[in-house]
């Protein structure tokens, strides 16, 4: 199987933004299903802002995904609602930092015959003061978050399969009657990958999130709203979508190949990160200059990640910054507040 297909099937077959169609979903092999190890330890905390943190944590593990999107409400006169997607994998989660402030959550993806293509990413960050907005076509400003959304907040970014950013949320979790969800403010994200290639009628979405960590897993809910924009001009609406991606905790299925990958290429993918963190500071906005898929970056730093165990610290941040220098642009900005 090419780097490539491998790409390609974390892009649009298994992300948890993107399914490829209503039909793919992968017969299931061996495996048992299992329970959230880490859901008691919420309850165990005594502070609300340590069963913050367990709640996040709780997202770790080894799972099976499903994921299914349908369109529900049309906003547009003649708009007809498209097929559901329904899709599926095998994908463990990692952490990849853990600090009273912040938890870093890499996804890694496993086939059943045991190929691996590491995933998405989430940052969770507490009382965060900026984040960095989508605001326009393949363009993205870092911003101050409204300070009277910041105390008790967690801010949760999401990072593409090359660490480029895809969208940013911020909200509080709530624990009553021992059930933990963190649901977002709404904010813009990027045409979906499930839809580059069938979509042409719009190029965002206005979106709310809620992640709720249940004892069998956790669940990922998505109020979705389909948008053409211009600039950061909405010019239209054109339908409502409910998304729904239900990682359930499994055992059996082996998981070994994701974190043998892992231990691999960690170090290099800390770098990727660095390099992106460098061009998505306060008062910046972040061009991408690839085709909406992005593939050029990412077949670039996932070939890099193969190799890179060869090269010193600095050889492989000059690849990096090779790469970035070829594919992005970063321009100064006076930050202003964000809308929506």
């Amino acid at each position: 199987m090419t780097l490539r297909t491998l790409i390609l099937l974390a892009s649009f077959t298994f992300s948890t933004a993107c399914v490829s169609n209503s039909t793919a979903v992968p017969p299931d092999p061996g495996y048992t299903p299992g329970s959230n190890p880490h859901f008691a330890q919420i309850a165990a905390e005594t502070t609300a802002a340590d069963r913050d943190r367990a709640a996040i944590l709780a997202m770790r593990g080894d799972y099976r995904v499903d994921f299914h999107f349908q369109e529900t409400v049309p906003l547009q006169a003649g708009y007809e609602v498209h097929d559901d997607k329904n899709s599926g994998g095998f994908e463990t989660v990692l952490v990849v930092e853990d600090s009273p402030g912040k938890i870093v959550l890499q996804h890694i993806l496993v086939s059943p015959g045991g190929h691996v293509v590491k995933h998405w990413r989430q940052d969770w960050t507490f009382e965060a003061s900026e984040r960095f907005e989508f605001v326009a076509e393949q363009t993205w400003e870092t911003r101050p978050i409204d300070p009277q959304k910041v105390p008790g907040s967690w801010t949760q970014c999401v990072f593409e399969v090359s660490d480029a950013p895809r969208y940013c949320g911020t909200g509080r979790w709530n624990h009553k009657y021992g059930v933990s969800t963190w649901t977002s403010d709404r904010s813009w994200r990027p045409l979906p990958r499930r839809e580059y290639t069938k979509r042409s009628d719009y190029n965002a979405i206005n979106a709310e999130n809620r992640h709720t960590v249940t004892p069998n897993g956790w669940t990922h809910e998505q109020d979705n709203t389909k948008t053409v924009r211009n600039g950061q001009q909405t010019a239209a609406t054109l339908v409502r979508e409910f998304g729904f991606n239900n990682y359930r905790s499994i055992e059996s299925f082996d998981f070994t190949p994701a974190t043998d990958y892992w231990q691999r290429t960690s170090a290099y993918w800390a770098r990727v990160r660095e390099a992106w963190s460098d061009r998505l500071h306060s008062g910046s906005r972040l061009l991408i200059d690839t085709d909406v898929d992005g593939m050029p970056i990412i077949e670039a730093t996932f070939e890099q990640a193969e190799t890179a165990s060869n090269s010193s610290d600095a050889q492989q941040r000059e690849m990096i910054d090779a790469v970035l220098a070829r594919w992005t642009r970063v321009d100064q900005l006076t930050p202003v507040s964000s809308t929506n």
